[in-house]
């Protein structure tokens, strides 16, 4: 699944073929079928929701320790340029490449990004709110931290520059002091 998941995000779903993840894997074709009977599109599937929720550990790693809101937002958005960086820009979201290529014409992969975006939302939620938002507030902050992640890794990764994940970590920033305000 592994390296699946590494070929889906850096060449999409349908650039990806079954021999080339069988080959990166090391793994004898048959084993494809025997553990995805499913063909490539379970595997997909599989590959979306793990990676998916894996990244979502970024949370707990970013957000969870800091001592405030600001500071956790702001890491979470320099880890982004991080990355960015160190990987010569092909590194961003492990589910985005998928998400845009497949979201009017395949119902299953469809589904599946919509669960990883979904928990996603649902626990930044639970983890802005503990900073004392309102469960809306966090709600809001949350989607609002997701739309600009995820439009950065787009632009910055076309672009190879990371200015758009700055921008991004920036807004997000003030969208969190607006909401902390408006609880005051």
């Amino acid at each position: 699944m592994a390296a699946g998941a590494e070929l889906f995000r850096r060449n999409g779903y349908a650039g990806t073929g079954l021999k080339q993840i069988v080959s990166e894997a090391g793994a004898p074709f048959g084993s494809l079928y025997h553990f995805f009977p499913g063909g490539k599109e379970e595997l997909g599937a599989e590959v979306i929701r793990t990676s998916g929720l894996a990244y979502l550990a970024l949370f707990d790693l970013f957000i969870a320790p800091a001592e405030d809101l600001i500071s956790g937002i702001e890491a979470f958005f320099a880890a982004g340029i991080a990355t960015l960086e160190a990987t010569d820009y092909v590194e961003g979201c492990p589910i985005a490449t998928v998400a845009l290529e497949v979201a009017s014409t395949n119902e299953p992969l469809r589904q599946a990004t919509a669960e990883v975006f979904t928990a996603w939302i649902d626990a930044g939620t639970e983890k802005f709110a503990k900073f004392g938002l309102s469960r809306e507030a966090a709600r809001t902050l949350t989607i609002t931290a997701v739309n600009n992640l995820e439009g950065a890794f787009v632009l910055c990764r076309s672009l190879r520059d990371t200015e758009a994940m700055a921008v991004a970590g920036a807004a997000t920033v003030e969208v969190a002091r607006h909401l902390e305000s408006a609880q005051l």
